[in-house]
């Protein structure tokens, strides 16, 4: 609880470190590059859709769990490779203007995410760990990976923006690690005989959930200890992400027989359940709005290829638009903060490119979650 109790002091030491270059730094001047917007009716249900990116050039959005959009959702970060190699862009979702954040070597466009007071972003760029103020754009390295160890899938920010927390591997073993974004101090959480990846921190509590393939999903508390593995349906575990409320965690299921459907389910750590939320029409990957009342999935279902919204309590899916992805799971749908619009990507159109619709018609607004 010691996270909690001090998260204000930490906040405020954050910003200060931020705007601080006390470790080597490079700053980066961003250009605007006009939007580059394409509006279309989709064919199966005729509404409005957004193609955001040009798709002669790759765009992606980072890891489903981690932050792509400002809590006011007005803007968005995202990876595009117009210049060569994937770089940080930022796109003004009021009017499409974008402007590149980052010219690094090897950036990994999944690590890519915002820090919870929208000050600042950070990812990994090869090696090395940076993090990036917004008003200099000043890049700044954390942390580089020991030459004896590679880095695993994945990476996020707790939510109280003091760590960044991802895996490493050297050979069969694996550690989980938490670096300061402030001084760029690194500590081991745990080890284990077994792959680390996707950790994700939970909300309200100093715990990290992390992934062992599509098999299992574990839960550590942040010091290392009471490390268990959590009991789940039988089958294969899909996409995972803490409820915002980090009260439960949301997850697909995927059945062992492939005649069963894909199914949401719901697992409660303090209490150690399970439960089924809603079968699906083949979600095989989903995102949800901050009071997790409705759902949005991507379809593999190859006459059917579509993002579809679900309502929690009818579990009644209702059809968005055709995504027709080469892999459905890529798709990655996610809500904007205030429920408002819908994201995901496609390479429909040629390389992979970002597209949005609104559905504030379908679903009612909500509010942005607060800051630390």
């Amino acid at each position: 609880m010691a996270d909690v109790v001090g998260r204000l002091s930490r906040r405020s030491l954050l910003l200060s470190g931020l705007g601080t270059a006390h470790l080597p730094a490079q700053t980066f001047k961003a250009t605007g590059i006009p939007p580059e917007w394409h509006r279309y009716a989709d064919q199966t249900t005729e509404l409005e859709v957004y193609r955001l990116t040009d798709p002669a050039h790759e765009s992606r959005l980072p890891a489903y769990y981690n932050r792509p959009i400002a809590r006011n959702s007005a803007w968005l970060l995202f990876s595009n490779d117009r210049g060569g190699s994937p770089q940080a862009f930022r796109m003004d979702l009021k009017n499409g203007e974008m402007r590149q954040w980052t010219h690094v070597e090897d950036l990994d466009p999944t690590s890519l995410t915002l820090l919870p007071d929208n000050r600042g972003f950070c990812y990994f760029a090869g090696r090395s760990l940076q993090v990036v103020a917004l008003a200099t754009l000043r890049a700044r390295e954390l942390y580089q990976i020991p030459d004896d160890w590679e880095r695993t899938p994945g990476m996020s920010v707790r939510p109280d923006g003091t760590h960044a927390i991802f895996g490493e591997r050297n050979g069969s073993r694996s550690r989980l690690r938490m670096v300061s974004l402030v001084q760029g101090v690194a500590r081991t959480v745990l080890e284990a005989p077994s792959a680390i990846t996707d950790p994700i921190a939970r909300p309200t509590r100093a715990q990290i959930l992390y992934r062992q393939g599509d098999e299992a999903l574990w839960l550590v508390n942040s010091d290392g200890q009471q490390n268990r593995q959590l009991k789940l349906a039988d089958g294969r575990v899909g996409p995972a992400n803490w409820a915002p409320d980090g009260k439960t965690i949301l997850y697909l299921n995927f059945p062992a027989d492939s005649s069963q459907l894909n199914a949401i389910r719901e697992c409660v750590p303090d209490a150690n359940t399970d439960k089924l939320v809603a079968k699906t029409s083949q979600f095989v990957h989903f995102g949800f709005n901050r009071d997790t009342s409705v759902f949005v999935g991507a379809s593999r279902n190859g006459g059917s290829p579509t993002v579809l919204i679900m309502l929690r309590i009818t579990r009644r899916e209702l059809t968005i638009c055709e995504h027709r992805a080469s892999h459905p799971e890529a798709v990655a749908p996610i809500f904007a903060p205030d429920s408002q619009r819908i994201y995901f990507q496609s390479d429909r159109d040629g390389k992979p490119a970002i597209y949005c619709v609104h559905v504030e018609r379908l679903v009612e607004k909500t509010e942005s979650e607060t800051a630390y």
